[in-house]
Formats: C-alpha cells, structure tokens, sequence
C-alpha cells in the first residue's frame, strides 16, 4: 500500500456501496469528508491508551 505525504485518501470500492453510502450520508446531510473524520477520529481514539496526565473524572460528590 502506497502512503503519500499529502492529505488524500484514495479508495475504490464497490459502485452499489458507494452508491448505498452517499444515499445515506445524504439522508444524515452529511458529506463523505465530515463522516470519514469523524469515524477515523473515533477509531484513533478507541484504540489509544488513556494518558497518565489526564484529570480524573468523579462522579456526583456525596
């Protein structure tokens, strides 16, 4: 697999999924960019492991 330096992804997939996808993305009046970012994003974030750094999250004081 080829991996330029550039901002492009380039894919072919299947004309009837293509097709099934935009129709749907239409139907949310979502674009193929916003939804790929966004799905990329949470696949990113799904899969890294949390930060030491970060603050902890406390639940309603008692």
């Amino acid at each position: 697999m080829s991996v330029g330096k550039s901002g492009r992804i380039v894919l072919e997939v299947e004309p009837e999924l293509k097709k099934r996808l935009y129709s749907t993305l239409a139907l949310e009046n979502k674009t193929l960019k916003e939804w790929f970012i966004l799905t990329a994003n949470d696949h990113i974030r799904s899969h890294q492991q949390p930060s030491i750094f970060e603050p902890l999250k406390r639940g309603p004081q008692q």
